[in-house]
């Protein structure tokens, strides 16, 4: 790209944690520059004085909406609104919804539409049509495990070098409040995800050669074209770590980089 991806958070500060917006933007600033950050709730409310206390720290703008109807809540309505405005008045890159409530999962679709990536953030309580419906979608309890572009570092000392002919080659900020610790999915929970297995071998025969190797770039590619996917939901920190964990695949490291193989085109049985 000849610019940097311009941004635009937008966040229910009545579903998401105040604590969590420091890795929030870190996570953020490696898609692009957070030029629009604003906050939306009732800021008479007590509930939101954790927001009100990292507002100018993190140059956040409060909206504020009251409730027009006890129990209840407009910030929905005007987080839906000014997203719409700002899709047809700003020149943006990717929007950034921060938020737990499946309300926006029509907002999401209608922004993706028009050719913008939707970044999601959210606690396990999401409801899967907001997280599916996302370009990138990453729960909160998840968010303090890194993600790195570099594959193959991770997994130098796990997988051996080989010498086998290659294809073409293919191409953290801590929280300021204690949160859960992700949760590491084993062996026997990967696999029971069927709609994971799928994905990842779906994925993997896309991008294979004729003996079945497929480079992790294409497959990580491939995925992302498809569906919301991030392996940190998962408890890993990359997806090399998640295809290794889930011990379906063979793994090879080549001079061009980390490669994959259904362990099913191999002839060999999952250990």
């Amino acid at each position: 790209m000849t610019h940097e991806s311009s941004i635009a958070l937008l966040i229910d500060a009545d579903n998401c944690p105040a604590a969590k917006i420091e890795q929030i933007l870190d996570e953020l600033a490696k898609f692009g520059v957070i030029n629009i950050r604003r906050a939306y709730g009732n800021w008479k409310s007590q509930g939101l004085k954790g927001w009100e206390e990292v507002l100018h720290e993190y140059a956040i703008q409060p909206i504020q909406q009251f409730a027009y109807t006890k129990g209840k809540n407009a910030t929905d309505s005007a987080m839906i609104i000014d997203a719409m405005d700002l899709l047809y008045t700003q020149k943006l890159d990717a929007f950034c919804l921060a938020s737990s409530d499946s309300d926006f999962t029509p907002l999401v679709m209608r922004i993706r539409a028009n050719g913008l990536k939707v970044l999601g953030f959210g606690e396990k309580k999401t409801p899967e049509p907001f997280v599916n419906a996302c370009s990138r979608f990453l729960y909160l309890e998840n968010l303090g495990l890194p993600a790195k572009t570099g594959d193959v570092a991770a997994l130098e000392a796990a997988v051996p070098s080989t010498t086998a002919p290659s294809p073409a080659g293919p191409t953290a900020a801590a929280s300021a409040a204690p949160s859960a610790q992700p949760v590491k999915l084993n062996a026997k929970e990967l696999r029971g995800n069927t709609r994971l297995v799928n994905l990842l071998r779906n994925a993997v025969e896309a991008a294979a050669d004729d003996e079945g190797w497929a480079g992790l770039g294409a497959v990580g590619s491939h995925i992302s074209k498809q569906t919301s996917f991030d392996s940190r939901n998962f408890g890993y920190a990359k997806l090399s770590d998640l295809i290794l964990a889930t011990g379906l695949f063979e793994v090879a490291k080549r001079d061009k980089g980390l490669y994959v193989r259904d362990k099913r085109r191999a002839g060999r049985k999952p250990e």
